[in-house]
């Protein structure tokens, strides 16, 4: 019997987990949700029956959860992860806590499996689970030497304070999560600033890129943006090869590939857009053309709905993958 706990259920992730292990019709006998006090008694259709949140406790901790999807928050994980794993559990866990534990999994189910050298799994950054799946196949076909990200990141990422605020906007109110107006706007600033310039979200995407792709010396550069749009994040890429393909050479290895979509057809103007991605569970690519300016480099653009594949639907991914496993 396989017994699931979901942390967070009322979030905006995940609350689309749920959807998602209804939709998949994932192998699981028992699901407990799980939040914070103030949802406590909620109730929340799933697959025919009513299910009750519960209030996340240490004591829920002992029970005897085959595998916890968290999405609780950094802190949440922090604390509850470890104790959930001293049980027997499997944690797959969507904040930022474990990511760059050297010891901790850091898994996208196309590009990499997991060890289990513990029984805690992230997930990872929205923005690089959707660069680090097409990076994968032009790796295996061309070699990387160099990657440099500027991303276009929807207010979705932010959970519903994101959404929330771009809708104040409209509505001529201040923001309360951002520190400036994201309707009508842009800001070149996602998370906190570190003393280098960078933000922690830049910086997430250069480590976990590396990392996932276990090519810890790959130079890796990021500018991450927020932009006015509800949902998916777009990406553009500037990919240094080791090897010279033409780029009919580079658009023919994303065909046929599961996971990927390969919309790139300039003359019709066909090319990925947020409304593309959304409410869809591929990484959309496109764009893609020679840079002249350096030896062996290309401009692809990433698309992905960042709240699918970049944070639930990957998490369920790691749970179908464990349990086949």
């Amino acid at each position: 019997m396989t017994k699931v706990a979901v942390i967070g259920a009322t979030g905006l992730v995940g609350s689309t987990i749920l959807k998602l292990l209804e939709e998949k019709k994932v192998a699981i006998d028992v699901l407990v949700l799980f939040a914070s006090a103030r949802s406590k008694g909620m109730e929340i259709p799933f697959a025919g029956e009513t299910l009750i949140v519960r209030e996340l406790t240490e004591a829920a901790t002992k029970e005897d959860f085959d595998y916890v999807l968290m999405s609780g928050g950094g802190e949440i994980s922090k604390h509850y992860s470890p104790l959930f794993e001293e049980n027997g559990a499997i944690v797959i866990d969507n904040s930022s806590a474990w990511r760059m534990d050297p010891e901790i999994d850091l898994i996208v189910p196309e590009v990499n499996q997991p060890t289990l050298n513990r029984k805690i799994i992230a997930n990872p950054n929205c923005s690089t689970i959707q660069s680090v799946s097409p990076l994968k196949i032009l790796e295996d076909a061309f070699g990387l030497k160099r990657v440099a990200y500027t991303t276009y990141q929807s207010v979705s990422g932010s959970g519903w304070a994101g959404i929330e605020d771009m809708e104040r906007g409209e509505r001529g109110e201040e923001p309360l999560n951002y520190p400036y107006p994201i309707y009508n706007n842009v800001l070149p600033h996602i998370d906190d600033f570190l003393a280098d310039g960078y933000t922690k979200e830049e910086q997430k995407m250069i480590d976990e890129t590396r990392k996932i792709l276990n090519k810890p010396d790959l130079p890796v550069t990021a500018t991450c943006v927020r932009v006015p749009v509800k949902s998916s994040h777009a990406i553009a890429m500037n990919v240094t090869f080791e090897e010279s393909p033409s780029v009919e050479e580079v658009r023919a290895v994303f065909k046929d590939k599961k996971g990927i979509v390969l919309k790139d057809d300039p003359e019709h103007l066909e090319y990925p857009t947020p409304l593309d991605a959304a409410g869809n569970d591929d990484v959309y690519v496109g764009r893609i053309r020679k840079d002249d300016s350096l030896e062996n480099t290309y401009h692809i653009w990433s698309v992905s709905d960042n709240i699918l594949k970049g944070a639930a639907l990957n998490a369920v991914q790691i749970l179908e993958q464990l349990i086949q496993r």
